[in-house]
């Protein structure tokens, strides 16, 4: 055998030897794919008016800071003020906390931190809710909390731990210890 004959022999070695090499570190590679921690977009000074289905106002929201998390679709919020029209939209229920979150699809808000909600500010059946935590599902007109929570109505406080609460019709539920303190007013 010539040295044409051992040279071909030693490259046709190295090629296999390569083209293996090579196979097997592509099947040992996995595809990974990166998540962003990035927002799709931040919003600053805002005021927006989510519509429902019929094309009325579902809610008004104002804040200093939104961010939309590209993943789950959510929105993230500092100091959210929610004005929730009562039927007729005459009045508004203003809903206020230190941070907030609204789902994908707008059916679940929440609020949390000094949580404040008032009803009707201006009249004279006004109602108000602080809590650490309020759950408010815009088109129910419906709210739930587990923490602690004080509702203050004109003559009339009450403490508890948990409530349901139907923003309609301004009924709700103290689930647990429930205390009331009732004050009548002068007429």
């Amino acid at each position: 055998m010539n040295w044409r004959g051992v040279l071909i022999l030693v490259l046709l070695a190295a090629a296999i030897a390569s083209g293996w090499s090579a196979w097997r570190q592509g099947a040992s590679v996995e595809e990974t794919t990166v998540a962003s921690d990035r927002s799709d977009y931040v919003l600053e000074d805002f005021e927006l008016v989510s519509l429902d289905d019929e094309g009325r106002e579902a809610f008004t929201l104002r804040a200093p800071w939104l961010q939309r998390d590209p993943a789950d679709e959510t929105l993230a919020l500092r100091e959210p003020v929610f004005l929730l029209p009562e039927e007729g939209g005459e009045y508004y229920w203003d809903l206020r906390g230190a941070t907030g979150w609204i789902s994908a699809d707008s059916s679940e808000m929440r609020l949390e931190g000094d949580v404040v909600a008032v009803s009707d500010p201006a009249g004279d059946r006004a109602m108000r809710m602080e809590t650490d935590a309020l759950q408010v599902f815009p088109e129910q007109r419906r709210a739930r909390t587990d923490a602690a929570v004080t509702i203050t109505q004109p003559g009339t406080t009450m403490q508890g731990t948990g409530m349901e609460a139907d923003l309609a019709g301004k009924r709700f539920q103290l689930t647990s210890k429930v205390h009331t303190r009732y004050v009548p007013t002068r007429r």
